[in-house]
Formats: C-alpha cells, structure tokens, sequence
C-alpha cells in the first residue's frame, strides 16, 4: 500500500543522527545518505518497501511540522518499542507517550510516542500478543 514516507528536515546532520538512532534499534538499514541533497532513506531488510527518507524539502522552502500528522513504526517485539524510544529521547527527542500497553486501540497494543528534533511526532509500536 505504501512505497515511501518523507519527512522534511531543517537540520540535516542532526535529524540523520537522530534517525539513524532510532531506526537501527528497529534493525533497519540506510539505503542511501546523498548529503549534497541532502537526504537519506532507510528500509526494512526483510522487505523492499516501504522506504522512510528525510531530506530538505524539494521546493526550497522550510520543512514545517504538520498538526495531526505522525508516522508509526512497527516493533517487532516489545522490547524494541522501549529500545527505539530510549534511543529517541537520547537522541533529542521528546516524550509524548512513554512505553506501555494501550487497550483502547486493542487488547496488545504496546506502543511508544515522541517527536523528533524538529517536532514531528513519530510512534513505535507492537501488536503481538504476548510479550517476548
């Protein structure tokens, strides 16, 4: 259903180094860093989609936070949720929603919530049943 996800960045270095974080608690690997550009794109690698790329936004202008907006990883267990948000708020980021259960989605939701350096809001989260 998805091929790829942009999120735009003012500060690149430190967005990178944020993501890179994060994403490689949840074992993902780099694709590509063209700095010149700059951007960078990370996949999953049991998957060749979806790709998630930061980068300056194409028209020049200031990456803006959207209201509303959130992208959401999958964990592939709980413990890579508590990983990937410790990785998050050591990297910059800032807590929306720590580490836990969330019955209202459904009954094994466990799922985490924070912001990234220039304030877009990001989720980790696992589905399984049972913990690992």
């Amino acid at each position: 259903m998805i091929s790829h996800v942009c999120i735009g960045v003012n500060e690149f270095d430190r967005a990178f180094a944020f993501y890179s974080a994060v994403l490689g608690t949840l074992q993902h690997e780099l694709k590509f860093c063209e700095r010149e550009q700059p951007w960078a794109g990370w996949m999953a690698k049991s998957q060749p989609r979806p790709l998630f790329i930061i980068g300056k936004p194409f028209d020049g202008h200031a990456a803006q936070v959207g209201n509303g907006q959130m992208v959401a990883f999958l964990a592939p267990d709980r413990s890579a949720v508590v990983r990937a948000y410790e990785a998050a708020l050591a990297s910059g980021g800032t807590c929306e929603g720590e580490p836990g259960l969330r019955p209202h989605y459904h009954a094994h939701y466990y799922g985490a919530y924070f912001r990234d350096p220039e304030g877009n809001k990001l989720c980790v989260c696992c589905h399984e049943a049972t913990p690992e």
